[in-house]
């Protein structure tokens, strides 16, 4: 399954993409994240279900109170391999 997220919140300078890349090592993920202009973080990721699940639970885990909404958009269909961050 595939998702990009937009999250919303204090997401900026408090170290999400780092942390997401952190957390992206401990998982079966491909994708990236990166920060965009009007200060939200962009995540595209791919995986199986319950690996998705679990990857973005550890993101809403470790940043509880940084992020204060997601918006669920259409993925594309790049080909991904890895985790990294983009600027």
């Amino acid at each position: 399954m595939r998702r990009r997220i937009i999250y919303h919140g204090r997401v900026q300078g408090v170290g999400f993409r780092y942390t997401t890349r952190s957390i992206a090592r401990r998982h079966p993920v491909s994708g990236w994240v990166k920060n965009l202009p009007e200060g939200t973080v962009e995540l595209l990721v791919e995986a199986e279900a319950a690996e998705m699940a679990g990857f973005l639970d550890e993101i809403a885990q470790r940043f509880h109170g940084h992020i204060t909404s997601i918006d669920d958009l259409p993925p594309d269909d790049e080909p991904l391999s890895g985790f990294s961050i983009r600027h």
